[in-house]
């Protein structure tokens, strides 16, 4: 479960399907077609993706194309359901984690056998998913990583170690009067695992050996759980409560300069009035960089797809996955996009924002986008926030998450 796994329901609606309107149609074979999308997107990724469709209609006139959004906890079940039922949508678009599950239970189609010869051969390597030898998901951006986000009013340059970073934040800590708050030198999301991943990674640990077991009770994983509570509770940096809305709002409302979030987040924080620079999260103590966890995010296709409507969805993704497509509003939106050839436009390449989330992609580690994952975030969720909190020692919450991890993937493997 990635960062985009871990966000907020973004949309109350499940059962909402947003349709496009259609034009007289110009190719008689193409009139009367349709085709729907279930996509978990944020809302301004979700804007991108409807000037797509729209620039993808005007060349199809007589398609109709609906979608559905979900959040993220809710499309991965109610996908694999309707695909086990025989049903489903034929696309589905979303991060790279659904690769796992859905593959097993061949419920999506390997692209590297339904698209055409050489259609992988344009995308940047780093934005390819392997799996059981087979690429399953053609990918619409890469990245979906965590970087230090500044409030350049305030802290005008990134810290690039822990001590320089807690000096600056200890500046800007300051207590609230008459009951009100204060303000925070830092804040993160510190009931999800996927923010935790950086510090685990940055410390030398990782989820899983090559045998796909867990590795989660480690001096790593207690290095992070305890370098984290020890920001909010000894150094008094960060409010005591702190998910991912308090953090976006302490953040947009100027109370706090420096968080950790990703690439999705920026253009609200443009949009809020802030001066927006981002950095590799700084160096852990023992002097390694924080190695935040990246994936792609792209579109897969149902195994159930009829062969009349494979040809339409084929055509679709290549041009959701063109060029043209990945870069537009890429920039806005902070979206490092999958093709190589977006990498020669000249905004790309020399847009601050963009080479910093560039530079902290490539200290990244790559998700495993194995079934395993999926376990391995639920019991990383319930093994951080109890060692947050203080009801577990770092200690006894890497030995406790690492027993449920053993224990859940031993019975998923029966």
């Amino acid at each position: 479960m990635v960062r985009s796994c871990c966000r907020l329901a973004l949309f109350a609606s499940l059962l909402l399907a947003i349709p496009l309107g259609g034009c007289a149609p110009r190719q008689t074979g193409e009139a009367g077609k349709s085709l729907a999308l279930w996509i978990q997107m944020d809302p301004e990724e979700r804007a991108r993706f409807v000037e797509n469709l729209e620039a993808f209609k005007q060349r199809h006139p007589g398609v109709d194309i609906t979608f559905v959004p979900y959040d993220t906890e809710n499309r991965h079940p109610q996908f694999q359901a309707a695909a086990a039922g025989g049903g489903g949508p034929p696309i589905i678009f979303g991060p790279s984690d659904q690769v796992g599950p859905l593959s097993l239970t061949r419920l999506i189609k390997p692209l590297d056998e339904t698209m055409p010869s050489g259609f992988f051969d344009r995308f940047v390597p780093q934005a390819l998913d392997t799996l059981d030898g087979h690429l399953w998901a053609a990918p619409d951006q890469l990245g979906n990583h965590l970087v230090l986000c500044l409030n350049r009013d305030l802290v005008p340059e990134a810290p690039t170690t822990s001590a320089e970073f807690l000096a600056i934040a200890k500046q800007h800590t300051r207590p609230g009067k008459r009951n009100q708050p204060g303000t925070y030198g830092f804040a993160m999301n510190m009931t999800e695992p996927f923010w935790l991943m950086p510090f685990f990674a940055g410390f030398g640990g990782w989820v899983m050996d090559e045998q796909r077991l867990p590795t989660l009770d480690t001096p790593a994983m207690v290095k992070a759980l305890a370098f984290l509570k020890d920001l909010k509770d000894r150094q008094g940096i960060m409010p005591r409560e702190s998910d991912y809305q308090i953090t976006e709002t302490l953040f947009k409302e100027g109370k706090v300069p420096m968080i950790v979030n990703g690439p999705w987040s920026w253009s609200g924080y443009r949009k809020s009035g802030i001066n927006l620079g981002v950095a590799p999260i700084f160096r852990m103590p023992d002097g390694q960089w924080a190695r935040p966890m990246t994936a792609s995010k792209g579109y897969s296709i149902n195994a159930n797809i009829s062969a009349a409507d494979l040809p339409l969805a084929i055509e679709l993704i290549t041009y959701l996955t063109s060029p043209e497509a990945g870069l537009r509003s890429a920039l806005e939106l902070g979206i490092l996009p999958s093709p190589r050839e977006a990498y020669s436009d000249s905004a790309l390449a020399s847009d601050p924002v963009m080479q910093a989330s560039r530079s902290a992609y490539e200290l990244g580690r790559r998700m495993p986008v194995v079934p395993e994952m999926r376990v391995i975030w639920d019991v990383m969720r319930t093994g951080m926030q109890e060692a947050m909190n203080g009801s577990k020692s770092p200690e006894q919450a890497a030995r406790d998450m690492q027993a449920a991890a053993v224990q859940q993937i031993a019975g998923m493997r029966r």
